[in-house]
């Protein structure tokens, strides 16, 4: 009896599917993040909200872990984790007031300084009692580094959201959250449609072959364009804002977006992977949600304390 002939296996899906997955994925998401942030209710708008973040960090985190594992280095992967979910709430309590009063942009940051130097000396304690991770080094570096990619850059959408405190009470951070969330993914569509319709000249195909120039361009364009027409009719909402700082902000954060995804590229194909994870349909894991908006974050948060103000 002769052998059957294996099936071939499946095609994979057009560019216009995996668009319209990512997009579908990407307005669930952060529909329900951002819905979250404008509630009225303390409990949704601060806890739950607090409670979203605190879970995409943690789960980067893991992902972020899985790739070192992957590459057969060491890590104290619950270590980090741990201190970024502590590094998250602590912040919150600090800044939103739940300590007793709010602290401002000078206080947290001392107090981010201090709790990287108490994590660093914790690691260090935690390498003397080790008796398996030989490479303490690496360990630690491995562990810091997590700390800092995910989390670390993750706490500054917390102090965009608490930074202003608005009138009555009634905080006017959230709506540059609200900004910068939607300029980064409108960039991330821009890099997308230009790049698959257009796209010819690859930028660093050693590191993510689909990149193109053309694709770097739309990035700039739809991030630049977006960003005028929400300052536009967000108005007063968005303190501080000029057409002049709209068009300056929407090419900032459009580039950043396309360096953090090219970051997170380099080390998913140093683990030999093509996603991070596969929770979400079309987008991959908690990283490839969020690689273009960790480095945003703090973009935003530092033109809105030293040039908006």
């Amino acid at each position: 009896m002769s052998a059957e002939n294996p099936s071939p296996p499946p095609a994979p899906p057009s560019k216009a599917v995996v668009f319209f997955r990512r997009l579908l994925s990407f307005v669930v998401l952060w529909t329900v993040l951002l819905a979250a942030l404008f509630s009225r209710h303390k409990w949704i708008s601060d806890y739950f909200f607090l409670l979203i973040i605190v879970t995409l960090a943690g789960a980067g985190l893991v992902e972020f872990y899985g790739m070192v594992d992957r590459l057969g280095l060491q890590s104290y992967s619950r270590w980090g984790v741990f201190g970024g979910v502590l590094l998250l709430v602590a912040t919150f309590l600090d800044i939103s007031g739940e300590w007793g009063f709010a602290a401002g942009p000078s206080r947290v940051n001392d107090f981010e300084s201090s709790f990287f130097i108490l994590f660093v000396l914790g690691l260090c304690i935690r390498q003397f009692l080790s008796r398996h991770t030989t490479k303490g080094i690496v360990a630690i570096s491995t562990t810091l580094f997590g700390l800092m990619y995910v989390p670390w850059l993750l706490n500054f959408i917390q102090k965009i959201n608490f930074f202003w405190p608005g009138e009555q009470g009634h905080r006017q951070g959230h709506f540059y959250v609200l900004y910068f969330v939607l300029v980064t993914k409108f960039s991330d569509c821009g890099a997308y449609l230009v790049g698959s319709l257009l796209g010819k000249h690859k930028m660093i195909p050693r590191i993510s072959p689909g990149k193109t120039w053309e694709g770097f361009a739309g990035a700039l364009l739809v991030s630049t364009t977006a960003s005028v027409l929400f300052a536009h009719f967000a108005g007063a909402r968005l303190k501080g804002m000029t057409p002049a700082h709209a068009v300056i902000l929407g090419l900032i954060l459009g580039l950043a977006a396309v360096v953090g995804d090219l970051i997170e590229s380099l080390f998913k194909r140093e683990a030999g992977l093509k996603d991070s994870g596969r929770l979400f349909p079309g987008i991959g894991g908690i990283l490839d949600l969020l690689d273009s908006l960790l480095f945003n974050a703090p973009l935003m948060y530092l033109y809105l304390r030293h040039v908006l103000t």
